[in-house]
């Protein structure tokens, strides 16, 4: 393979990885905990982009409730975001044999 071949190509899959960060920007995923009493949602790109939390969980003699449903909440958003990402850019680098984890 030739070197103006291999950077083209490299050129179109920085183009294409750009469109998919894009993509995942704009992309949202949601885990609740408490019975969906607190919700996260959070993008592709890592990012919490909203909090919800139902009015009957707000205890202030029981703040440690509260703040054990959100941080499982956004764990599990998390989590999620992750894997969106994942599966998107294994998309794009399916055929490279690229290890997983790489970070692109």
């Amino acid at each position: 393979m030739n070197i103006q071949k291999m950077l083209k190509q490299m050129q179109q899959m920085q183009s294409k990885m750009a469109e998919t960060q894009a993509d995942l920007a704009a992309q949202t995923v949601q885990a609740s905990s408490g019975g969906g009493r607190v919700t996260v949602t959070a993008n592709g790109s890592q990012e919490i982009t909203a909090i919800k939390i139902s009015k009957e969980v707000v205890d202030p003699e029981d703040v440690e409730v509260l703040e054990d449903l959100v941080l499982n909440a956004v764990q599990q958003a998390l989590a999620k975001s992750k894997e969106l990402a994942a599966g998107e850019m294994g998309k794009l680098t399916g055929g490279l044999g690229l290890p997983p984890g790489l970070g692109l």
